[in-house]
C-alpha cells in the first residue's frame, strides 16, 4: 500500500492546466482599481523560489487586494509577484504577465523558468516579465483542506469507475472532501477563490506597476484567467497569448470529460513510439497492439494489483505521462515491469518518491484547483448525473472516459457561485493569439477551437502539429515560435488562422 502512495503522488496527477474558481451573494465589480495607488516595494525573493529561478535573478514585491470584491473596502490579502526586469530601455514595451496553469500552479519562478528554458531575448528585452503567485496559492493568503498522501484524494482528476457501484463509492468519499475543505477554510478565503477575482487581482496589479495595460502569457488553466482577463478589461489588455486552451473562462464538467479526448488522441504517438521498440520493451508490434495491452493490463490489475499498482494508478499513470514525449522511455519501463508481474522490476522502474518526500505545496495546489472549479461553476449534484456520464463515456473515450466523468468534491461543494462565469467578450480589439497542439492530454485541439469562436474576430488561432501539453518555448516547433515570439515583440497578428506543420 505504501507503494502505491508514493506513486500517486510522484505521476503528474495534478494537472497543472489544465489542467483544471466566492462565498458573497453579490456579484463582484469588474473595476478593480485602487482608490489610491499601490506602488510596487521589490526586494530579494524568499529563498527557495530564488533557488528554483537561478541562475537567474528576480525581485519579489507584494500587493494587497480585496478578499472580497463585493466588499472592497473589506479585509484584504496580499498577493506576492515577482519580476524578470527589461534591461533595455528603448525596447521596453511594458509588462508581461504570466500564469503557469492549474489552478493551484505557483508563477513566481516562471519568468526565470521561461529564461532558463530559451524563450528568446528579444521577449526578454520588450517586457518586464511578472510572475504571480495568485489569489490561495504560495504565498498568496495559501488555502489548505489538508489532503495527505495516506488520505483518499490525493489527485484532482477522479478515480476510474470500473462500474455503477464505483461511482457511488466515490461520491461518498467526495462528500466529506467538501466538508473537509469547508471546515478547514477558518480564514474565508476559500469562497473568494474564482478566475474572475483572480482577473481583477491581475487589475490590481497592472495598476501597481503603473502601467495602462498589461499583456499575458497564459499556459493550460492560465488560458482561462487569460480569457477571462481580456473579456473583463478588453480596454487595458495588450498583447494576450492563450496557449493550451481548456475552451472557456473557467474549468467545469464538460472541460474535464474533455481531458479523456485529448487522451485518446493523444495515445496514438505513444503507440507508435512504442511499437516502433517493440524489441526493446515487448509492448506490441503494432499501435494496435500496444492499445490493446493497455486495455489488459488495466483489467488485469484491476482484478489482481501488483505492489499497489492497480488499474486506476496505471491508468492515471499513463495520462500524465503522455504530456511530453520526454517521458515515453519511462511509461514504456513501467508498461513492461507491471507486464512481467516482478514485483521487484515494478519497485524498481516506479517514479521515486515516498510519504516523506511529498512536498506540502500538493495540499495546497489540490485545494486551489478544487476550490476555484467548484467556486466558478455550478456542477451537477446529482450522483445519477455521474453515473450516467460515465457509463457515457466509458464508451466514447474507453481509455479514460469513467475517470474524468466521475464524481468530484464539486458536486458538494458548500459554496454556491457567487456569480456568473466571466462571459467572453468579443467585442474588442484582435489581440488575442490562441496556440494549440493538436494531440494534447488535458487540453485537446478542440479547446482552442471553442475560443477561437468564441472570442471571433478579437482572435487567432495557431495550430500546430505536435503532441503534448504546452507550446510555446515548451515545444520545439519552430513555426509556432516564431509566429508567437512576433506577435509579443512587434505585434504582428497573423492575418488569418496558422497551421503549422511538423517541425
Amino acid at each position: 500500500m505504501t507503494r502505491e502512495r508514493g506513486i500517486r503522488r510522484s505521476a503528474p496527477l495534478t494537472v497543472a492546466l489544465c489542467l483544471g474558481l466566492s462565498g458573497s451573494l453579490v456579484a463582484g465589480p469588474a473595476v478593480a482599481e485602487e482608490k489610491e495607488a499601490t506602488t510596487v516595494r521589490w526586494g530579494a525573493c524568499p529563498e527557495d523560489v530564488a533557488a528554483e529561478a537561478a541562475p537567474v535573478v528576480l525581485e519579489c514585491g507584494t500587493v494587497p487586494v480585496p478578499k472580497d470584491y463585493a466588499d472592497p473596502d473589506g479585509d484584504r490579502i496580499e498577493l506576492m509577484i515577482s519580476r524578470l526586469a527589461s534591461t533595455d530601455p528603448d525596447r521596453r514595451r511594458g509588462t508581461l504577465m504570466l500564469n503557469p496553469g492549474g489552478p493551484g500552479g505557483s508563477g513566481l519562478s516562471q519568468p526565470a523558468f521561461l529564461a532558463n528554458r530559451g524563450i528568446p531575448s528579444e521577449v526578454l528585452d520588450t517586457y518586464d516579465v511578472i510572475g504571480t503567485d495568485t489569489r490561495g496559492i504560495g504565498r498568496s493568503a495559501p488555502v489548505a483542506c489538508g489532503f495527505t498522501p495516506d488520505g483518499p484524494y490525493f489527485a484532482n482528476i477522479p478515480p476510474y469507475a470500473v462500474d455503477d457501484a464505483a461511482v457511488t463509492a466515490r461520491a461518498k468519499v467526495v462528500e466529506k472532501v467538501a466538508e473537509q475543505c469547508a471546515q478547514r477554510d477558518r480564514a474565508g478565503v476559500l469562497p473568494h477563490l474564482t478566475t474572475a477575482n483572480t482577473a481583477r487581482d491581475l487589475d490590481r496589479i497592472r495598476a501597481a506597476l503603473g502601467e495602462e495595460k498589461t499583456s499575458f502569457l497564459g499556459y493550460s488553466y492560465g488560458t482561462a484567467l487569460g480569457a477571462a482577463y481580456a473579456s473583463m478589461f478588453p480596454e487595458r489588455s495588450d498583447r494576450i497569448v492563450l496557449d493550451s486552451n481548456i475552451g472557456d473562462t473557467h474549468l467545469d464538467r464538460d472541460g474535464m470529460r474533455r481531458y479523456a479526448l485529448g487522451m485518446e488522441q493523444t495515445f496514438p504517438d505513444f503507440a507508435r513510439w512504442a511499437a516502433a521498440r517493440h524489441h526493446s520493451y515487448g509492448l506490441g508490434r503494432t499501435p494496435a497492439e500496444i492499445r490493446g495491452t493497455y486495455f489488459t493490463l488495466a483489467e488485469r490489475l484491476d482484478e489482481k494489483p501488483v505492489d499497489g499498482f492497480d488499474g486506476n494508478v496505471l491508468r492515471q499513470l499513463t495520462f500524465g505521462y503522455l504530456f511530453k514525449e520526454v517521458q515515453y522511455a519511462k511509461l514504456a519501463q513501467q508498461w513492461q515491469a507491471l507486464k512481467s508481474g516482478d514485483t521487484e522490476a515494478v519497485r524498481a522502474a516506479a517514479p521515486p518518491g515516498g510519504a516523506a518526500d511529498t512536498p506540502p505545496s500538493i495540499d495546497n495546489q489540490l485545494s486551489v484547483f478544487l476550490a476555484v472549479s467548484c467556486n466558478d461553476v455550478k456542477w451537477p449534484t446529482s450522483v445519477d448525473v455521474y453515473r450516467e456520464g460515465v457509463a457515457e463515456d466509458r464508451a466514447r473515450y474507453p481509455m479514460f472516459g469513467a475517470a474524468t466523468a466521475n464524481i468530484t468534491p464539486c458536486a458538494f461543494w458548500p459554496y454556491a457561485p457567487a456569480e456568473e462565469p466571466v462571459a467572453i467578450d468579443d467585442d474588442g480589439p484582435r489581440n488575442i493569439l490562441l496556440v494549440q497542439n493538436l494531440r494534447d492530454v488535458p487540453t485537446p485541439h478542440a479547446g482552442g477551437k471553442l475560443l477561437r469562436q468564441k472570442f471571433a474576430d478579437r482572435s487567432r488561432l495557431v495550430s500546430v502539429d505536435d503532441s503534448g501539453h504546452g507550446v510555446y518555448v515548451y515545444g520545439d516547433n519552430p513555426c509556432a515560435l516564431n509566429t508567437t515570439t512576433r506577435y509579443l515583440v512587434d505585434g504582428k497578428m497573423p492575418g488569418k488562422d496558422v497551421f503549422c506543420p511538423a517541425g
